[in-house]
């Protein structure tokens, strides 16, 4: 990464590097507010995220910040709302702007629309795409629909090997792909169709 071998470093050494990951499940601290959760991860950023014994008070010299990240992921409104508390799409949201107080160059999300309505994926999408205008997003992806709006590259993986990359369509099109996710008879009555 970077010319830099990753491969034994620790995740969170790995993360100070600029290469930060977002997991398939939304990992947000509930008993926090969206503002403290965020905070926290600018916080680790300063290199200051242990010291938790500081007063509320010196702590809220990071707020402009985190009302800015909270803008990019349109949660401003709920600065003050418990993590807790948030539908799913939110805490998915809550999540990226904790991603983005690490200002990563490259961002790994793992299915970011994951078990979503499609107005929370909507949303997410879009998230992703403002997250995309100045770094690198390595993303894992099954909802065909966000694939084809998000990626401009993509990677197809049958049984741990490449089995396609490209763009959307012709990726889409791909007779191996068809036939690894559609089935061959699937591929087969698709191809009569066509």
């Amino acid at each position: 990464y970077r010319g830099k071998n990753i491969t034994s470093m620790k995740a969170n050494e790995i993360a100070r590097l600029g290469l930060v990951r977002s997991f398939q499940i939304s990992a947000v601290f509930g008993h926090m507010s969206v503002l403290e959760n965020v905070r926290v991860a600018l916080q680790q950023k300063m290199g200051n995220s242990f010291h938790f014994w500081k007063s509320e008070r010196s702590l809220r010299e990071l707020d402009d910040q985190v009302m800015q990240l909270l803008a990019e992921v349109d949660l401003q409104s709920f600065a003050q709302t418990l993590a807790v508390e948030l539908p799913y799409g939110r805490k998915r949201a809550l999540e990226l702007a904790t991603t983005l107080a690490l200002d990563p160059f490259v961002l790994l999300l793992d299915e970011p629309t994951q078990g979503m309505g499609s107005e929370d994926v909507d949303m997410v999408v879009e998230l992703v795409r403002k997250a995309a205008a100045n770094r690198t997003v390595l993303m894992v992806e099954h909802n065909l629909s966000v694939v084809s709006r998000l990626c401009d590259r993509i990677t197809v993986l049958a049984r741990g090997s490449v089995l396609a990359e490209g763009d959307y369509d012709s990726v889409s099109a791909n007779p191996q792909v068809r036939e690894a996710y559609l089935g061959s008879e699937a591929a087969t009555l698709e191809e009569a169709h066509a």
